[in-house]
């Protein structure tokens, strides 16, 4: 920080650190898995590979008009 931006700070930079009697302190291991990625589709995997098996590319028919798009023939 430059000395711009700790102007509108400086009343509590030297204020002492409060713990909380409220919150118990985490352990590390609950500190480090709350900043964990995110799995909000743990599973989905497994269901992708599992659904390749249902499509080989001989079933899919190429769209001319659109090179990115592919269906299913009828």
């Amino acid at each position: 920080m430059n000395s711009d931006n700790t102007e509108k700070y400086n009343s509590i930079i030297a204020l002492p650190y409060r713990k909380s009697t409220r919150h118990p302190q985490m352990t590390m291991t609950e500190r480090a898995a709350q900043f964990s990625p995110f799995a909000a589709l743990t599973g989905f995997g497994a269901v992708i590979e599992d659904a390749k098996g249902d499509y080989h590319a001989s079933d899919l028919e190429y769209d001319e008009e659109d090179p990115g798009y592919f269906m299913e023939e009828r």
